[in-house]
């Protein structure tokens, strides 16, 4: 062979790797590029922006700090309408930081997101803190598509106090779901505290195993809140077997400097999560100026999205009796 076929040759070996990637990318085009993996589609585009929408029947669960709301927050007309819509964009949201001694504030609000014919309804939490200030969790939910499984809900107990909020748990179940069972889960509503971050989030793996134990048909726990930390600052929680957490490398605050908020669950066990995750822009979504949106709270809404009916996998390899 001549040196010339022979470099020829070469570059021929050399350019096929190239010639091939060329060819699968203009076979996927410029749409989003997932891989099967047998089970719902992962997506490795990044954060979803804009409006959330459901794919499929999905069920979209977010988490929602409104900052210090009380009677002062709910006397806004203005801030209590963004709100009520930003409410309305899911399924069933965890709210932290609801801090009056009126309980009837959390009313007034679904009762708003309710004006427009949606049937929203609401648990609460007791109120919880070691000093004069007192918060509540809630969730908020979309009782046309979700429903709270009855005696559910409660507080983890924490003898040794070693968290100032104690998480407030409850467990829920899709509605009206088509092909296979519907999908029930248990969410553990959490905002830590700022001052004592590390040591309470490494508190939080002990929490999720606790629900475990409490409630051991159910496979799909979520923690999700306010756990003022980003993914690196995890600790224990990092911990817990198969560790997912939706949100990553994006600022949850308003003023986009940090990420304080996520949704942390078993990604083996709650493979009912599809991949699709975002933070909802308050100045994007409703046409705020950035004070605007401060006004509303100074965190943004997490979210993340699930399918509505249970895994099959999950469900061939259920003990008797779960879910």
């Amino acid at each position: 062979m001549t040196n010339d076929k022979k470099n020829r040759t070469r570059w021929q070996w050399l350019l096929a790797p190239v010639m091939l990637a060329g060819l699968l990318w203009t076979a996927v085009g410029c749409e989003e590029l997932t891989f099967d993996l047998g089970g719902p589609t992962t997506s490795i585009s990044g954060p979803e922006t804009g409006t959330p929408t459901t794919r499929d029947g999905d069920v979209l669960i977010a988490s929602f700090n409104i900052q210090v709301f009380g009677t002062s927050k709910a006397g806004k007309p203005e801030v209590m309408d963004v709100l009520a819509k930003t409410l309305r964009r899911f399924d069933v949201v965890a709210i932290q930081e609801i801090r009056s001694k009126d309980q009837s504030v959390l009313g007034q609000l679904v009762d708003l997101v309710n004006e427009d014919g949606h049937r929203y309804e609401y648990v609460i939490g007791p109120r919880l803190g070691r000093t004069v200030s007192k918060e509540q969790y809630a969730y908020v939910y979309d009782a046309t598509r979700i429903e709270l499984v009855p005696d559910s809900t409660y507080t983890i107990p924490d003898r040794n106090d070693r968290l100032h909020r104690e998480p407030f748990v409850a467990r829920f179940r899709t509605i009206g779901a088509e092909g296979g069972a519907p999908f029930t889960f248990t969410l553990v509503n959490v905002h830590t505290d700022p001052d004592e971050v590390d040591e309470e989030v490494d508190v939080l793996d002990d929490a999720y195993r606790f629900v475990l134990r409490t409630d051991p048909s159910e496979d799909d726990v979520i923690v999700l809140g306010d756990l003022n930390a980003d993914e690196s600052k995890f600790g224990e929680l990092a911990g817990i077997p198969n560790a997912t957490w939706a949100v990553s490398g994006m600022p949850t605050n308003t003023r986009r400097t940090k990420t304080y908020d996520n949704l942390v669950f078993d990604g083996a066990a709650t493979d009912e999560y599809t991949g699709r995750w975002g933070v909802l822009d308050l100045e994007a979504e409703f046409g705020l100026t950035r004070d605007e949106a401060i006004a509303v709270s100074d965190h943004l809404p997490v979210w993340a999205a699930f399918t509505a009916t249970e895994s099959p996998t999950r469900l061939a390899g259920a003990p008797a009796g779960a879910n």
